[in-house]
């Protein structure tokens, strides 16, 4: 476990950034207590200070996990963000798509979002922007990347991809010996 390096920071911050903005200062200041983020097995996590230092204690050899998982870095050094995270991008994301119902299966099996299976979608939200994927409901699916903007996704014939998958709910079946 150890800090990140300028160079780690920065690709996590620019991921992030794509899906919540400015507001990732809101994700290490917060009231309660003060965060960081720290690397472990190629894997980036998000963890209080004050867990971060108890954590000292134990070696390495003998820790799995600490804190939540925000991403892992790929053998090429990008930084690929997990589902694991979805509960602070969905707190803090600026820009959501809700999908219809008879489309949150379909994209909870890793498929991705069609026009005609998009309710909503935030105003203004640019092309290739990061985007929160919600049911109907407001509960949070999974995470994306817009393929149209909003004004585009009114044009759009219905079978047009309007969302890339990124990261779907279904994930903590489909690949849960590899999210730790």
């Amino acid at each position: 476990m150890r800090p990140l390096t300028e160079e780690e920071l920065k690709l996590v911050f620019e991921k992030l950034a794509k899906y919540i903005g400015r507001k990732i200062s809101q994700l290490l200041e917060r009231r309660d207590e003060e965060y960081c983020f720290r690397l472990h097995n190629e894997r980036v996590y998000y963890i209080s200070i004050e867990n971060m230092k108890r954590a000292t204690n134990i070696s390495r050899d003998y820790l799995a996990c600490l804190g939540i998982c925000f991403g892992k870095f790929t053998k090429t050094r990008k930084f690929r963000l997990q589902i694991t995270a979805l509960d602070f991008l969905a707190q803090y994301a600026e820009f959501k798509v809700w999908v219809k119902a008879s489309t949150e299966q379909s994209f909870l099996y890793g498929n991705h979002v069609l026009k005609a299976g998009l309710g909503r979608i935030t105003e203004n939200t640019p092309e290739h922007q990061g985007v929160v994927v919600y049911s109907m409901s407001d509960v949070p699916l999974g995470f994306g990347v817009t393929a149209k903007s909003t004004q585009d996704c009114r044009r759009v014939d219905p079978t047009t991809i309007v969302v890339y998958h990124q990261a779907d709910i279904g994930e903590y079946l489909r690949d849960e010996e590899t999210l730790i």
